[in-house]
C-alpha cells in the first residue's frame, strides 16, 4: 500500500530554485531522510527508501551532506566497550 502527498506550490518556485517540479520532489523526498536518519527517526535502509535510493547511494548522499552514517554518538560507542 502507498499514499500519495500532494504539495502546493506557486509556480515562481521552480525557477527561482533552478529545477522543475520532478527534480524538486526528488530532492525533497532525499533531504527530508536525511535529516529524519540525521534526528534517529528512521533507519539507513528505511532513508533510502523514503529518498528513492539504494542504501549505498543513501550513505553517499549522506557523506556529501556531510551528515555521519552512524546513529550512536561517540560516546554511546565508548559505553558499549565497557
Amino acid at each position: 500500500m502507498s499514499t500519495t502527498l500532494a504539495i502546493e506550490m506557486q509556480d515562481d518556485v521552480f525557477p527561482a530554485l533552478q529545477e522543475g517540479p520532478v527534480q524538486m520532489i526528488q530532492e525533497m523526498r532525499l533531504f527530508a531522510a536525511l535529516k529524519w536518519y540525521e534526528l534517529g527517526r528512521v533507519s539507513q535502509s528505511k532513508a533510502a527508501e523514503i529518498a528513492g535510493l539504494s542504501r549505498t547511494d543513501f550513505i553517499s548522499a549522506l557523506s556529501r551532506s556531510s551528515v555521519s552514517p552512524f546513529q550512536e554518538t561517540a560516546e554511546e560507542i565508548s559505553r558499549g566497550l565497557s
